[in-house]
């Protein structure tokens, strides 16, 4: 089982970047899965789901609007589309994927830096 994030950087606020988390090992089609973000100092939170069953989506209220989840099952990839980014988005993001039945089957990638700043 893996997880690898891809897609962070550096970037001026107001811009864009799309990260990118590719699975292998298990079947991405019954899996959520949820972007989260830690920046220094503060805990981890979420950011977005995608859910494995209906493709129903939610997002933190200080990304609504400016983010957006997606998930490829057929490409086993998942993405965030992260626009009108601010300072304050500035943490590590990690994927997260969860079986939507058995929650012990839960798996996490290694994080990618996202860093906004001019």
């Amino acid at each position: 089982v893996q997880l690898v994030e891809s897609g962070g950087g550096l970037v001026q606020p107001g811009g864009s970047l799309r990260l990118s988390c590719e699975v292998s090992g298990f079947t991405f089609s019954s899996y959520h899965m949820t972007w989260y973000r830690q920046a220094p100092g503060k805990e981890r939170e979420l950011v977005a789901r995608i859910t494995g069953t209906s493709g129903s989506t939610n997002y933190a209220d200080s990304v609504k609007g400016r983010f957006t989840i997606s998930k490829d099952n057929a490409k086993n990839t998942g993405f965030l589309q992260m626009n009108s980014l601010k300072p304050e988005d500035t943490a590590v993001y990690y994927c997260n994927a969860r079986h939507v039945y058995f929650a012990n089957r839960d798996y996490w990638g290694q994080g990618t830096q996202v860093t906004v700043s001019s």
